[in-house]
């Protein structure tokens, strides 16, 4: 009896459509359902008892051991990806998740293992493979042979410099192909094994030569119940590669890390569970700022609920359950929403002697940086906060502590979101609504303020966004723009140009280049949206403007004396569509107590009010506000409910700037 209990207890966590398996705390399989099975290439009879570890591929043996014993050890939950061997010629790849699990007859501590649906983020299914090919030099595509389309994933930055567009038709790839080494190329494109021979290629390129490419071609399904695909392993043998141009590696680089961000930013936004939250953080965190761990806190009745990807060197049982008031970094970030960036064990330790952390120090065989960012902004109730980790001693930049930032503030927004539970149209509208910054304080010589509000009867929101951000000269940049479309995924897709705008902002000065920039980067990635927008920096000392127009509105300039005129900036076409296109900048100076008015479209258009006529009526509101001596919030709101009260089907943004 005591014996089928134990099985019926066990069979418990076994009975789910998804591969799932219960092991006891050495790895050995206590048992399995048909699905793990499966997935792993044999029956259920010759799989319990034998090491899990044994039955996945030898590559896998270390991933495998430490996410058991991180479960076993930790008490807590781990995550990982896992390549399986699979029923048929290819491989599986799942994100698998572990955790703790008791037997509750006999009382025996197991380890329960379970793939997870990754269904909507398959990308981060990739990211061990590409990171592996990162450090063996080596670059990693995926052909599409229905779709004809050969895609460049990532890898070594001087391989992709070999492919300057994120995807290429195969007919592209075989002119470039040596006429004698077609043949090659076609077999390894068809090949049903697992794993095709090494193959070699003269692959021409237009900027530098033709280059020796030693291929090999793998078949991999995305997850249990997956689709397949044929990935591609490319190493570059051609002799002089340390004398490839430097700009176009950095060039290719910058591209995969934009990419990076662009796909994690997609990803948080579009979850719709916490679980979602959970495997997008978990599964891309540390990847894309280049830590070997991460880990991820929630608060729950005032104490933390912490998961990891079995990455972070430090316990999680240290720091899960801790209360909100403990003398420790991690509680400490999440109460004040104060970020912290400590690039050793010695500053940690100056820092938070009583930390959660420190008794594990001495364990370590290398350093440990830590990297912590609350979820939610200074003041706000207490969401959580993420950890990324280092094993030597790290520096955080100013530009990574940004965007690291922004990342965390668009994963508390996901959170908050689906804790409310709201509505379709709900979600969209906190969605857009909590993704627009908070503007700057006390910026001297300046006064700055802005409004948004979401469109009328029942349409979704669009794509509007505002931002202001001083940069690293001192120099304050403001932008406005609009991003095509009335849905979530113009919300999200307005995120990401924000996110990398920022981004590339803190490297380029002129907003002419960084509209270039931000150009180039979203025709590369094909994105599916265009966005309108105007960049603007203003000297604070001076009132020397600088700024440039993606076929935005034009500017109003709002006197004191109550005149008004409309500036129209250089610029180029809209972001996302024309590839190579150039952007100017002009210069004018903003007088003291005059005041710029930047505005999207909804304000100065609808059905029965033209551009012209929406300009007119909008600068001589303003204009009229700065002469009746109203601050910069005022006038805002002079001119959104002019807006609104009027021909408001559309999203509509105001960002003004007076200088005092």
């Amino acid at each position: 009896m005591g014996s089928e209990q134990r099985m019926d207890a066990s069979a418990e966590l076994l009975q789910m459509a998804t591969p799932s398996a219960l092991l006891t705390l050495g790895g050995a399989v206590r048992g399995l359902n048909a699905a793990m099975a499966r997935t792993l290439g044999r029956s259920v009879e010759q799989c319990v008892g034998r090491g899990f570890g044994d039955l996945l591929p030898a590559s896998q043996l270390t991933a495998v051991e430490s996410l058991v014993a991180h479960a076993a050890t930790t008490k807590t939950v781990a995550m990982r990806v896992l390549e399986f061997p699979g029923p048929g010629a290819a491989s599986v790849v799942c994100l698998v998740e572990a955790r703790p699990a008791n037997d509750p007859v006999g009382g025996e501590p197991l380890v329960w293992v379970h793939s997870l649906d990754a269904g909507n983020d398959r990308g981060g299914l990739l990211i061990p493979f590409r990171l592996a090919a990162e450090a063996a030099n080596l670059g990693l595509c995926m052909c599409s042979p229905q779709e004809r389309e050969l895609e460049w994933l990532g890898g070594a930055p001087a391989l992709a410099a070999l492919f300057p567009e994120a995807s290429m038709s195969l007919s592209e790839v075989v002119r470039r192909v040596h006429p004698d080494d077609r043949g090659a190329l076609r077999r390894l494109v068809t090949s049903t094994a697992a794993r095709s021979p090494w193959i070699r290629l003269r692959f021409l390129t237009e900027r530098d030569g033709c280059h020796h490419l030693v291929c090999q071609a793998r078949r991999i399904i995305l997850g249990f119940g997956g689709p397949e695909r044929v990935f591609g392993v490319i190493r570059d043998d051609t002799k002089g590669e340390a004398r490839r141009r430097r700009a176009l590696v950095a060039l290719s680089a910058e591209r995969q890390r934009a990419a990076e961000i662009a796909a994690f930013s997609s990803a948080v936004m579009t979850a719709v569970t916490e679980q979602e939250i959970q495997q997008v953080v978990l599964t891309r965190l540390a990847a894309t700022f280049g830590g070997t761990g991460a880990a991820l806190a929630f608060t729950t009745k005032g104490r933390l609920r912490v998961s990891s990807d079995a990455g972070i060197p430090i316990p999680v049982a240290a720091l899960h359950g801790l209360p909100l008031d403990a003398p420790s970094a991690l509680p400490y970030v999440i109460r004040t929403g104060e970020p912290q960036f400590i690039p050793n064990q010695e500053d940690y330790i100056r820092r938070w002697p009583h930390g959660a952390m420190v008794p594990y120090f001495d364990r370590l065989d290398c350093g440990c940086a830590i990297s912590i960012t609350s979820l939610s902004p200074i003041g706000d109730q207490p969401l959580g906060a993420w950890v990324v980790t280092y094993d030597s001693e790290h520096h955080s930049p100013p530009d990574e502590r940004a965007l690291m930032g922004t990342l965390a503030d668009l994963a508390g927004q996901a959170l908050k979101r689906v804790r409310l539970q709201e509505a379709r149209v709900e979600l969209a509208t906190a969605l857009q609504q909590t993704m627009l910054p908070t503007l700057p304080g006390h910026l001297p010589g300046l006064e700055v303020a802005a409004r948004y509000r979401p469109s009328r009867d029942g349409l979704d929101i669009g794509g509007d966004w505002y931002d202001a951000f001083v940069m690293p000269d001192g120099a304050i940049a403001l932008e406005i723009g609009d991003t095509q479309g009335h849905d979530v995924d113009a919300a999200a897709a307005m995120g990401q140009v924000r996110a990398s705008m920022r981004a590339i902002a803190a490297h380029e000065p002129d907003p002419a280049t960084v509209l270039t920039r931000t150009n180039e980067l979203l025709v590369t990635m094909d994105a599916a949206r265009f966005a309108s927008c105007t960049m603007l920096h203003i000297d604070p000392d001076d009132g020397q403007v600088t700024g440039a127009s993606a076929g935005h509105v034009p500017l109003l300039y709002a006197r004191d004396d109550g005149s008004h005129s409309i500036r129209e900036l250089p610029g180029g076409p809209v972001l996302g569509v024309l590839p190579d296109a150039d952007y100017s900048e002009g210069t004018f100076t903003l007088d003291k107590d005059a005041a710029l008015v930047m505005v999207t479209d909804g304000v100065v258009e609808g059905p029965a009010l033209t551009l012209d006529a929406g300009l007119e009526r909008a600068g001589t509101l303003a204009a009229q506000a700065v002469h009746d001596g109203l601050n910069v919030e005022e006038t805002a709101d002079r001119i959104l409910d002019a807006a609104v009260a009027a021909d408001h089907l559309d999203d509509v943004a105001v960002l003004i700037i007076r200088r005092t």
